[in-house]
C-alpha cells in the first residue's frame, strides 16, 4: 500500500472528521509527513486535495502519514459517552476504520496503520516501515527539526496512558521543556540547562538549552494565554538580543508552543524573526517553530 494510490473516497472521508484551523491543520499536515507547502484552496477544499496529493507522492510514507493524522481522532474520544457527541465520533471512527479495511489496511492505537493481516506485534511489521522510514539524521539541524516537530506526538501516549497509569500533563513551559531535554538526551552528550546569557539592557536572561558543541541555543516558549501570545514576538526580539552576545550562541533556535492555537499571525511572525540577526555586540541565525 505504501506505493500505492489513496482513492479519492478515503481523502473526502478523512476531510469531513477533521477539525480545525488553517493553521492548526496546516501544522498536523506538516507534521505527519505531507509534502509542502500547503496548497492555496478554500478549507473545503484543501484538506482533502493535501491528502490525495500525499496519497500520491512516492516520497511519501502513506502508512506512517495516514496514521500520524488520524491519531488523535482515532485514539482520543469525547469524555461524556452519553453525550452525541460520543455518538457521532463513534460512528466516523467505524467509518474511517472500515474505509482504511476496504484498501486492505487497518488503524492500531497510537497512530499505527498497517496493512490487514499483519499486527504490531509481528516481526515482519517492522521489516516493511524500515523501507520508508526517514534515515538516521546526519546533522544536529536536522535532529532538532525531527524532535522539535515531533514534540506533541510524544506527547500523546503519555497523556493518554493505559488504564491505571498515572497521566503526565503538559500545562506549563516547564513540562515542555523537560519533555525536550528528555527527548534530546539519547542523541547529544553536553546539553546545559539554564545557563545565563550576557547582560543586555541592564539585565541578563536564563537560556533554556545550550548546545556547545554545535553553538547552538533553544529557547522554548509556552504560550499561557491570550494576552502572553500578543507579547511573544516582544519576548522573542529580547531574547534575540540577549543571544547574539554569547559566545557560544551562532544558531538560536526559538520553539513556541501554542497549545491552545492562540497566535493569531504565526507565519507573520516567522518571517519577522528567521534568519540572520546582526548588531555591533554580535549576530545569530534564528529559526523559529510554532507547535
Amino acid at each position: 500500500m505504501a506505493n500505492e494510490r489513496l482513492p479519492r473516497a478515503v481523502c473526502a472521508l478523512i476531510d469531513r472528521i477533521l477539525v480545525g484551523s488553517h493553521a492548526e491543520l496546516n501544522r498536523l499536515f506538516l507534521a505527519a509527513g505531507a509534502p509542502g507547502p500547503p496548497p492555496d484552496l478554500t478549507h473545503g477544499r484543501k484538506w482533502k486535495e493535501w491528502l490525495f496529493s500525499a496519497g500520491n507522492d512516492p516520497n511519501v510514507d502513506i502508512l506512517s502519514f495516514l496514521g500520524n493524522i488520524l491519531e488523535e481522532f482515532m485514539d482520543v474520544p469525547p469524555q461524556d459517552e452519553n453525550s452525541e457527541q460520543f455518538a457521532r465520533w463513534k460512528e466516523n471512527r467505524e467509518r474511517v476504520a472500515q474505509a482504511l479495511e476496504d484498501i486492505g489496511l487497518r488503524y492500531y492505537r497510537f497512530g499505527r496503520v498497517l496493512p490487514t493481516g499483519q499486527t504490531p506485534t509481528e516481526p515482519q511489521t517492522f521489516i516493511v516501515r524500515e523501507q520508508h522510514d526517514p534515515p538516521k539524521p546526519a546533522e544536529i539541524e536536522e535532529l532538532l527539526d525531527i524532535l522539535v516537530s515531533g514534540l506533541r506526538r510524544a506527547m500523546h501516549p503519555l497523556t493518554h496512558r493505559r488504564k491505571g497509569a498515572q497521566v503526565l500533563s503538559f500545562s506549563t513551559e516547564y513540562d515542555v521543556q523537560d519533555l525536550l531535554h528528555a527527548l534530546m538526551r539519547p542523541w547529544v552528550t553536553d546539553i546545559r540547562p539554564e545557563e545565563f546569557t550576557p547582560s543586555y539592557a541592564g539585565s541578563s536572561t536564563r537560556m533554556d538549552f545550550l548546545l556547545p558543541k554545535y553553538k547552538i541555543v533553544l529557547e522554548l516558549k509556552f504560550v499561557r494565554d491570550r494576552n502572553h501570545a500578543k507579547k511573544i514576538g516582544d519576548e522573542l526580539i529580547i531574547d534575540i538580543s540577549h543571544y547574539q552576545q554569547h559566545p557560544d550562541c551562532n544558531r538560536l533556535w526559538c520553539v513556541v508552543f501554542d497549545q491552545d492555537h492562540l497566535l493569531t499571525n504565526a507565519a507573520g511572525l516567522k518571517n519577522d524573526l528567521e534568519g540572520q540577526h546582526s548588531t555591533k555586540d554580535g549576530s545569530v541565525h534564528v529559526k523559529l517553530k510554532v507547535l
